[in-house]
């Protein structure tokens, strides 16, 4: 089979579903952008997004409801030193499109006409870190409900204990083309994916819950049996060890973070600190550090958006840029932000690639995309060992964090109560309390069994989600403040 260039492909995709349905083409986005710039503006895009998204969701034994949706439109953008206009329609149409332009380009603060050059075409280059694929196509109705129910099934099958299974399938098909003032055209087709399970497991009149899932940036065809029985064997699993759990104890002690899901506490408690936004308005505990040591020698932490198939990834990000591996700290040193355009001209800093918005009725600003931790070199059995007396976590749920001091507080769903190197018994009600660059100076092991999450997180910020990921190998943290229920 002959397959066209990725670019290529996916503009042709673009152009199919968001300009020729509506009789535009090339020649209306240089239109509206040069009615944009005739004021004196730094910047100006175009983003035009088509979704289609569908959810299942299975509860006592039968699949109760399911969704299916399409929205589509464009947002038009101008930007004028740290002034913003923006503007959006779910009207497709050169008169709409025109219409916003119109609307943001009166941002420009001397208002003066000047004379729009024109900008040369620039195809973004090509990359294929997913398949440009339609996920919801990829299994018919009742194939989706009958793995709902497999699922179900499976869970009640493991162990007598569980009473009640709920699960979901949801499925996204996103289309995107960017139109940027200097010439830039870039499109995007983003597929995602995600199975969640959750199980409430009773014994002698206690009820806990367990959930587990994930999924990614490819179709339906992933969840195979081996993945479906993986799911449910965790999601048990955490329910029936949570059966079992006693009161956390409270006070200052060592804390080991397992691997993957809790870099949640990375994300939160260092990611956000890092974002360009925050740190070019002093806002953030990290501002003006570069160069400077903030965490224990070892730590390297990345925000990577070129990994293939993964839930955070992106071939361009929402402003029509190549996302990268971007090197946050290094060794305990930090080296720079994670900036969107906007950011990183007036910070004097090359761009990352992590302008990302939720649609095309939100702004873009600086989202992260996975983060993670690299791995060190003890084997994560060692860290364990290493404990005299304290927690080991290994599974998060949620959290809150003030970016300008850095301090956290985050719920462990599961961990275990360890006393000379052994884990005694699961503990329940574990808070984690403290400030995000303290703790990175106090990482004193960090293990080599480096893992990413199973494709689950949601990242907010200022009203707007977006998908991510997170990552971290197995590590011990030296007296954080753990607030328990004993």
């Amino acid at each position: 089979m002959i397959s066209r260039e990725p670019t290529i492909e996916r503009l042709a995709t673009a152009r199919a579903l968001l300009l020729e349905p509506f009789g535009l083409d090339e020649t209306h986005l240089a239109r509206a952008l040069a009615e944009i710039r005739a004021h004196r503006v730094d910047d100006a895009d175009l983003y035009f997004e088509y979704t289609r998204s569908e959810g299942w969701s299975l509860e006592e034994g039968i699949v109760k409801t399911g969704s299916f949706s399409i929205d589509q439109g464009v947002g038009v953008r101008a930007v004028s030193g740290e002034k913003t206009a923006f503007a959006y329609s779910d009207d497709i149409s050169e008169a709409s499109l025109l219409d916003a332009a119109r609307t943001v380009r009166s941002i420009s603060a001397a208002a003066q006409s000047r004379r729009a050059r024109a900008a040369s075409e620039k195809i973004v280059k090509s990359r294929r870190l997913y398949p440009a694929e339609d996920p919801i196509a990829s299994l018919d109705s009742s194939a989706k409900v009958r793995l709902l129910e497999r699922v179900e099934q499976r869970a009640r099958a493991r162990d007598p204990r569980v009473v009640q299974v709920m699960a979901g399938l949801a499925s996204e098909y996103d289309v995107v083309l960017v139109a940027r003032a200097d010439g830039t055209l870039a499109a995007d087709v983003r597929p995602l994916v995600r199975l969640s399970v959750t199980v409430i497991a009773e014994q002698g009149g206690r009820r806990e819950v367990g959930s587990a899932g994930g999924g990614g940036r490819f179709g339906l065809a992933y969840f195979t049996e081996a993945q479906i029985d993986e799911y449910v064997n965790d999601a048990v699993q955490a329910a029936l060890t949570n059966l079992e759990s006693r009161p956390a104890p409270a006070g200052e002690m060592t804390v080991v973070l397992g691997p993957g899901w809790p870099g949640v506490l990375l994300h939160e408690a260092v990611g956000h600190g890092l974002e360009g936004d925050f740190n070019r308005k002093g806002s953030s505990t990290f501002s003006g550090r570069i160069g400077e040591r903030v965490a224990a020698r070892g730590v390297t932490v990345l925000d990577d958006g070129t990994i293939a198939d993964r839930r955070g990834s992106l071939n361009i990000d929402d402003e029509g840029h190549a996302t990268q591996r971007n090197v946050l700290i290094e060794d305990g040193i930090l080296k720079g932000y994670m900036q969107d355009a906007l950011n990183a001209r007036l910070m004097g800093v090359p761009r990352t690639g992590n302008g990302r918005r939720e649609s095309y009725a939100h702004v873009p600003m600086p989202r992260m995309t996975n983060t993670y931790m690299l791995a060190g070199g003890h084997d994560p059995r060692e860290i364990v060992a290493s404990i005299k007396k304290g927690l080991y976590a290994t599974n998060f749920g949620g959290g809150q964090v003030d970016i300008t001091s850095g301090k956290f507080v985050f719920s462990a769903s599961q961990a275990w109560w360890v006393e000379d190197g052994r884990l005694l018994y699961p503990v329940k009600g574990a808070t984690l309390v403290g400030s995000g660059p303290d703790a990175l100076k106090k990482i004193r092991m960090i293990g080599n069994d480096l893992r990413l999450d199973s494709g689950v997180g949601t990242c907010g910020k200022e009203g707007q989600s977006v998908p991510v990921g997170v990552g971290m190998p197995t590590l011990r943290i030296d007296a954080l403040t753990v607030g328990g229920t004993a």
